[in-house]
């Protein structure tokens, strides 16, 4: 799969996956690369695979799109390690796996290199197995070296709580210990189990240009949970490659694997050195996976709080969501002499795609709206408030409540939401003359329980397809008048499919029934309603947003 690596400029880099053939770059949560930063366009540009090829396109953006220090015009083709910068952001393009290569900043960079092939002859001169003791590493020589370490490494890491603070922290201490050392890094496992270099250290400037990194022994280390050590590593046959590692003069590199407590590999941690005349010893390398054991202990537990705290930034903006949506809704019901109405909502989760209103029209009418958005959470709420917006004003400009339904259908069809749509049904309560018009698109008719207990669906022979579906869909639109003592009934799929225990639905049959009960008002009719699912699902928690909108006439 491609991959965009951004740099950060405060150091260290994020690698973005592009998931599909069609990746739109910009500002909005719908793109797949949402970039936040205020100067990119809602949509800036977009990267589309082509017969094996990928090709970069501005869209329009009020800044422009730049490749290699180019702004482009119109689509340009994008080679493998091309620089991509829209705004204040930058990139680097890979048509591969990000650990082929990864740049750690934009003047130091690590290769980890395919060497599954060398030679099986090797300069490895010491082993040591970390994975039989989490708590740390037994050390055999050089106590004096040990304490040192372990106390260097207690005290910068005992109050590190950010993972870049960890990770530099820790190779910090290791220059400290081990003062022939030239360079270290540290490499952790994504979540897809890739490679991902996530901290580097040299100790002279100049040295920055390239560190290249037997994959194979990152591999074995994480694999084997077994420190190495390598006494010569320029004629080591594990770093044979075609770029030769002994350009950069390595006389003797360490390895240790990360250990978390569950006896998990995390990554490695290595360091090497080019001076010949101070080469890693074994008392070295028990150091090494000694410092390793207890780094391993910070660095997951720093993973653990970043985590929590993407959780409960999660959480704070989901409530925040959830409020504003609240806010889209009704604040109440409509109060009209002679009629009732009576509503329901509640998302599945804490944001949902389910959507009602009331919206006052011309000529002593009310429309009454239901509507569900295709998914659930973030992505279908902001299509609920984006339709919110839509209806009312359609509504409030064209002649008929058809004509409504197909200028809101068209202006959501061509707002690019690709495969998403919207179930949607509409009635327009003329107060004056007791007269009631239904437009579907796609829903589940409402249902109509007249005052003698019967009840129907009305409007299905004039049902049309969902918006979104077709831009140039023309709907039709059913009227009946509205008696005295009738109720009408518009309802998702949330209500009629709720599922019990045993997997069974709700189903259509039971809420015709429970609509056909004799009842003395709306608000008695809705609240029946919902008991009866509330009492059908029992205690399994729910699986879709519920809305439910019921609106009577007055007998007499």
């Amino acid at each position: 799969m491609a991959i965009l690596q951004i740099v950060n400029p405060a150091g260290g880099s994020e690698q973005l996956e592009l998931p599909s053939d069609r990746n739109v770059m910009g500002r909005h949560p719908e793109c797949e690369v949402v970039l936040e930063s205020a100067s990119v366009s809602r949509q800036h540009a977009m990267i589309i695979k082509q017969d094996g090829q990928f090709f970069i396109e501005d869209l329009h953006s009020r800044n422009g799109t730049f490749v290699n220090g180019q702004l482009i015009a119109g689509r340009k083709l994008l080679q493998d390690g091309d620089r991509l910068k829209i705004c204040d952001l930058t990139f680097t393009f890979y048509n591969n796996q990000p650990s082929d290569r990864l740049q750690l900043t934009e003047t130091s960079a690590l290769a980890l290199m395919e060497d599954e092939d060398a030679s099986p002859a090797s300069s490895i001169m010491s082993k040591l197995d970390v994975s039989a003791s989490n708590s740390g590493v037994r050390l055999t020589v050089n106590p004096e070296v040990k304490l040192r370490a372990l106390i260097e490494i207690a005290q910068n890491l005992g109050k590190a709580l950010s993972l870049d603070e960890v990770l530099n922290k820790l190779l910090d201490s290791v220059f400290k210990i081990f003062l022939q050392a030239d360079r270290g890094l540290i490499i952790l496992k994504g979540l897809d189990g890739s490679l991902i270099p996530k901290a580097v250290k040299h100790r002279r400037a100049g040295d920055e240009d390239q560190i290249r990194v037997s994959r194979t022994i990152v591999n074995q280390v994480m694999k084997t949970q077994e420190a190495i050590l390598s006494a010569d590593a320029a004629s080591d046959a594990r770093f044979d490659t075609s770029q030769s590692i002994a350009d950069l003069r390595i006389r003797s590199m360490m390895c240790a694997p990360l250990v978390d407590s569950e006896g998990t590999s995390l990554g490695v941690i290595q360091i090497d050195t080019k001076d010949s005349r101070h080469r890693f010893q074994r008392e070295d390398l028990d150091v090494l996976a000694s410092i390793a054991s207890q780094a391993a202990i910070a660095v997951d537990n720093a993973q653990m709080h970043e985590t929590t705290l993407r959780q409960q930034a999660m959480e704070r903006d989901l409530e925040l969501a959830h409020k504003v949506q609240r806010g889209l809704l009704p604040a109440a019901p409509p109060s009209l002499t002679g009629y009732r109405f009576f509503d329901f909502y509640e998302p599945a989760n804490q944001v949902g795609g389910d959507y009602y209103d009331y919206v006052e029209l011309s000529n002593n009418r009310i429309a009454v709206v239901i509507g569900d958005v295709s998914g659930k959470g973030v992505s279908a709420a902001l299509l609920m408030a984006k339709l919110s917006g839509e209806v009312r004003y359609c509504l409030a400009s064209e002649p008929t409540p058809a004509e409504a339904v197909s200028r809101i259908n068209a202006s959501f069809s061509r707002s690019g939401w690709q495969d998403r749509f919207v179930t949607f049904v509409l009635a327009v309560l003329d107060v004056g003359s007791s007269e009631l018009t239904v437009v579907n698109a796609g829903h589940m008719p409402p249902l109509l329980r007249q005052s003698s207990g019967v009840v129907e669906e009305i409007g299905d022979e004039q049902a049309g397809l969902p918006l979104g579906v077709d831009a140039d869909y023309q709907y039709e639109q059913f009227t009946r008048s509205f008696a005295p003592g009738e109720f009408l009934a518009l309802f998702t799929d949330g209500i009629s499919e709720a599922m019990n225990g045993a997997n069974e639905l709700y189903g259509l049959d039971r809420l015709r029934n429970q609509l056909a009960q004799p009842s003395a008002s709306v608000d008695a009719l809705g609240r029946l309603i919902l008991d009866d699912v509330k009492l059908f699902v029992g205690g399994r928690s729910q699986s879709d947003d519920m809305c439910l909108a019921c609106f009577g006439r007055s007998e007499g």
